[in-house]
């Protein structure tokens, strides 16, 4: 594990990642951070709890997005998998 530290609306955050995962934890520390900024320059006269929670619900809100859409294509290759199969076996029993 490698300490590190990454800020956060201003805050240092000190983590312990692995060592394989450190940049990819510095990256993700600095896209919320961006969104948390993008929501308390939006909201300024907010605390920063509601900012925060605003952010977090954006961010969640992509993630969910995303996973239907990812869902939503891995059923379509799926279902045309299936179809690609199911000529395959037409081909094949018309060939004997």
């Amino acid at each position: 594990m490698q300490s590190i530290k990454v800020t956060v609306l201003g805050k240092q955050i000190p983590l312990k990642v692995e060592e394989s995962e450190v940049e990819n934890t510095r990256k993700i520390a600095q896209f919320v951070d961006e969104k948390f900024r993008v929501y308390r320059n939006q909201l300024s006269n907010q605390p920063d709890s509601t900012v925060m929670i605003l952010a977090c619900l954006s961010i969640a809100e992509e993630l969910f997005e995303l996973r239907s859409k990812l869902n939503h294509a891995g059923n379509k290759e799926s279902a045309l998998m299936d179809q690609v199969n199911l000529e395959l076996e037409k081909f094949i029993e018309e060939l004997q």
